[in-house]
């Protein structure tokens, strides 16, 4: 479903990839580890456009999506939840679901019904505004907006940051069952723990280049690898 190839991505004259390149098939979920600053999120600007890269491709279902507008890329299929969340403080929380909703054509859509499913707390916090949202509340919130925008790929950009270990293993459990609904998903994560019971393959990333590729149960079995990389 995307390919990756060789990317070099800029902030001005600052060169934070390096040849960064990582596949994701249909109904994976994979995993983009490495600690702060390692490139994960830059990644994934790059990916959705909002950091497009100066070298290098990004196929999407066979597309080359490289420098396409964000907003072009959730219109073909792609949801991105930041790491600092970004939702809508002034509105409240149906109102931040409403404005994100995208039917999709020949399928089963998200909507606020579906959502609440997977998150019941949304339900009782509809009138709530989102800037009075907890932490944790609030990166429900962001998921289920993503989720909302019905897509085929889902960005997710540090899920388990500053949320307390009982939130950890609820987020756990929701990506594994977006993973068994057929979404595929590509998590940028510190935290290796948390992804090995649903990823299916994982990339380590430090100082801007791919460091590591393979199955995470072999990861987790090679501590010259994990040290080397900063995982």
């Amino acid at each position: 479903m995307l390919e990756v190839h060789e990317i070099h991505t800029f902030y001005g004259l600052s060169h934070i990839l390096f040849g960064v390149s990582l596949n994701v098939d249909a109904g994976q979920v994979v995993c983009l580890l490495g600690r702060n600053g390692a490139g994960k999120t830059t990644t994934l600007k790059s990916i959705l456009g909002i950091a497009p890269p100066k070298q290098g491709s990004i196929r999407f279902k066979e597309e080359d999506i490289a420098g396409k507008e964000p907003y072009v890329l959730v219109r073909k299929g792609i949801g991105y939840v930041p790491d600092d969340r970004r939702i809508f403080a002034d509105l409240t929380v149906g109102e931040n679901l409403e404005i994100a909703a995208r039917k999709a054509p020949g399928r089963d859509s998200w909507n606020k019904s579906k959502v609440r499913e997977l998150f019941p707390p949304l339900a009782r916090l509809e009138s709530r505004r989102g800037g009075l949202l907890s932490g944790g509340e609030q990166k429900m919130l962001a998921i289920a907006r993503a989720l909302m925008g019905n897509p085929d790929f889902l960005l997710l950009d540090e899920p388990t940051e500053g949320i307390a270990p009982v939130l950890v293993r609820a987020f756990g459990q929701t990506i594994a069952r977006l993973k068994e609904i057929g979404l595929t998903v590509l998590l940028a994560e510190q935290n290796i723990k948390f992804t090995m019971k649903f990823s299916d393959f994982g990339y380590i990333i430090d100082n801007g280049r791919i460091c590591y590729q393979g199955a995470l149960k072999e990861l987790m079995e090679n501590e010259e690898v994990r040290r080397t990389c900063g995982i």
